[in-house]
């Protein structure tokens, strides 16, 4: 497994995720009482109804849909040609999946409420893969190269905590450390962290060429993720 470091995104207003991450979509409740109309749902006809009502025509149907005859049920989404559609429908049977659409208003904050909080989606949650990405290379907050706001420090036994220690530079040197106890670094640590990456780019030679070619990349997206913590104000951690 290797470190990586990133900004606190949501620290700042200039995030182009902040907002998404901040609109809750929808949630998924273990009690659906009350909120059925509101909550998302599989058509599913079991396998062994639609046996029963179409006998061999059946098989005609599941091989359209691909679905394997071995299978328990049947699942409405699959089944794309419209008049086996019609002959299915009538068995389908609404299969909740838990997750509710938010509406507006006071039941809002209540089905919210009701949630765990590792069961709800956001606007951000939603974007697809490409969206993201998007997304990302636009941000101002994006200091990886447009990658966005989160970069590789190195593997977990990289020798630059080391190194740092060596030298005096405490933030670089607690980087284990800080992955560990997940510390979140403020600001003004940003500004220490210019200047120990300033001198890591002076002791590195001294460590030997290949230290140097290994590392002065690592130096370069520290230094990136520093100049982006002071100018947005936005802390960063490593993990």
């Amino acid at each position: 497994m290797g470190v990586s470091m990133a900004v606190c995104e949501m620290d700042s207003d200039s995030s182009t995720c902040k907002v998404g991450k901040n609109s809750i979509v929808k949630v998924k409740l273990k009690n659906l009482a009350g909120a059925e109309s509101m909550a998302e749902f599989d058509l599913v006809v079991p396998m062994a109804a639609a046996k029963a009502a179409l006998g061999a025509e059946l098989e005609g149907i599941l091989k359209r849909a691909r679905v394997d005859a071995e299978s328990d049920s049947i699942y409405m989404e699959k089944v794309k040609a419209v008049p086996d559609q019609e002959k299915l429908k009538p068995l389908a049977k609404k299969v909740y999946t838990g997750w509710v659409l938010l509406p507006d208003g006071p039941q809002r904050q209540k089905l919210i409420d009701a949630s765990d909080p590792d069961d709800r989606l956001n606007r951000w949650d939603m974007l697809s893969f490409d969206e993201m990405n998007a997304a990302c290379k636009s941000c101002q907050l994006s200091w990886d190269d447009g990658r966005g706001c989160i970069g590789t420090f190195g593997p977990e036994n990289s020798a630059l905590p080391e190194i740092a220690a060596k030298y005096g530079a405490k933030i670089v040197a607690s980087v284990p450390k800080s992955v560990q106890e997940k510390k979140v670094f403020s600001t003004q640590d940003a500004q220490e962290l210019l200047k120990e990456v300033a001198l890591l780019r002076v002791k590195l030679p001294d460590e030997g060429k290949m230290m140097v070619r290994r590392y002065s990349g690592v130096l370069d997206r520290l230094e990136k993720l520093a100049n982006i913590s002071i100018k947005y104000g936005a802390r960063f951690y490593f993990f």
